[in-house]
């Protein structure tokens, strides 16, 4: 470890104490998070320009700086498998719910398939509007690399059918599930927690004695693993400050410069489809600008982590925050890390599927196949992890269906950090529109809470 190193770690560490010291005087939550982003990216520009990306000084610094950024991200993955099984169970153990869970979770599902289809639309629509094409892209060796990286994985798809992927999102082995040694670990965990929770309803109208004994520990254990969530959540501005910082420290700036006109695409498309969430949530009688206020910690944390799924905890909170029912906030949440994600699963194969289609000889204006992508993307939006490489998922199932050539994909890995950080907040949001659609419109939003700005994440944090 050189010098300059250690003076990188002792800067670090003082802009630590800088965001305990915030802590200590109360400064709301957001605005450290806030503050720990601005931070974040200066310290990492700084970093960038002195040394340069790749320099030994940067490499080492952000490897020490890995264990403050991707130990918390580690933290909240460690959460995330105990958090949707037992979040999923207490929906069916509270009796909060005033609609059957069924009604309860095809309306989230369908939101969060139907919002996936417009994301879609709106990345097909954005990419023809910047006139992108895969042909364009200069192939470097890291983006061969990355293509001959996604065929091979592609080829291992294509050994099973259709019909036998599905079957692989149910749960054979329940307990490896909870490993997360599967992509679809999430999903099968999901419906392992649905089949106990469908059970508990039966044993309760017949043996309710044992109900009510099954009830209180599943209570107990929720109120155990929401206090270790909330222990995790206090770390995020820290983890915020060193995951923007190496970010930031060891981009491709000449790459992304390059590449910048895809980048604006993809952002153009990605706001637009936040605009509209904000119209569903004003169309539903709903302030916008509230639910901006308290969604702004949650997104700008997957912002940052680019984990759907550890951004889980914090997704809950925040529905909870917005007067969202605890079992619709916990399904929504659950159900949008492998269900429709409106940025990965979405506009990203969506805009891809446009970009190849002039390469293989497929005019990408015909409406016929316009109309097909819609339709591949929204059901391919199932199973798909909300971890790191799940954009990478959803592009290998939506181009092999389309029979295109999937290692084109690869010519945009060095941008790939950069986008997936607006996708990933693009899909929270999606997840907790859902919610808040859903509550609004089987009348179980508490909206005396939504329009209560003092209830707010910052009150534990």
């Amino acid at each position: 470890m050189n010098i300059f190193t250690i003076i990188n770690i002792f800067v670090m560490l003082f802009l630590m104490v800088l965001l305990y010291f915030m802590q200590k005087k109360y400064v709301s939550f957001s605005k450290r998070v806030f503050t720990a982003l601005g931070l974040g990216i200066v310290f990492g520009f700084a970093v960038h320009f002195i040394y340069g990306a790749s320099s030994e000084t940067t490499i080492q610094t952000t490897d020490w700086f890995q264990i403050l950024g991707n130990g918390y991200v580690k933290f909240l993955q460690m959460v995330v498998i105990p958090l949707v099984f037992i979040s999923i169970l207490g929906a069916f153990t509270k009796l909060s719910l005033k609609h059957s869970i069924g009604k309860i979770s095809g309306l989230i599902i369908g939101l969060l398939i139907a919002t996936t289809a417009v994301a879609a639309a709106v990345g097909i629509a954005s990419t023809l509007s910047f006139d992108l094409q895969a042909i364009h892209i200069e192939k470097g060796d890291a983006e061969l690399s990355r293509g001959a990286e996604l065929k091979q994985k592609s080829v291992d798809m294509e050994a099973k059918t259709l019909p036998q992927q599905v079957v692989e999102l149910l749960p054979g082995n329940p307990f490896l599930d909870f490993t997360g040694a599967r992509p679809t670990s999430t999903i099968g965990v999901v419906i392992f927690a649905a089949f106990l929770g469908i059970a508990y309803l039966g044993v309760k109208k017949k043996q309710p004695e044992q109900a009510e004994l099954f009830k209180k520990m599943v209570d107990a254990v929720y109120a155990i693993i929401m206090r270790v969530v909330t222990l995790i959540l206090r770390l995020t501005p820290y983890g915020v400050l060193a995951i923007m910082t190496n970010t930031i420290a060891t981009s491709d700036l000449d790459s992304i410069l390059k590449l910048g006109k895809f980048v604006l695409a993809s952002y153009v498309a990605l706001i637009v489809m936040f605009g509209i969430h904000l119209l569903l949530i004003t169309v539903s009688g709903l302030n916008p600008v509230t639910y901006l206020k308290k969604a702004v910690p949650v997104l700008i944390f997957a912002f940052t982590s680019r984990s759907s799924a550890g951004a889980l905890p914090l997704n809950i909170k925040t529905q909870r925050s917005l007067g969202v029912p605890e079992g619709i906030a916990n399904f929504a949440g659950s159900f949008g890390l492998s269900i429709g994600q409106n940025g990965c699963a979405g506009i990203y194969p969506a805009m891809l599927a446009i970009m190849i289609a002039p390469t293989v000889g497929q005019n990408p204006l015909e409406p016929s196949f316009l109309l097909t992508v819609i339709g591949i993307v929204a059901i391919s939006s199932f199973g798909v992890a909300g971890v790191g490489g799940g954009a990478t998922f959803a592009a290998l199932l939506v181009l092999s269906a389309l029979n295109m050539p999937v290692a084109l994909a690869g010519l945009l890995i060095s941008v790939e950090p950069l986008i997936d950080m607006g996708r990933t907040a693009l899909n929270v949001s999606g997840s907790m529109t859902s919610g808040l659609v859903t509550s609004k419109l089987t009348k179980e939003l508490e909206t005396d809470v939504y329009d209560d700005h003092t209830n707010i994440i910052e009150a534990e944090m």
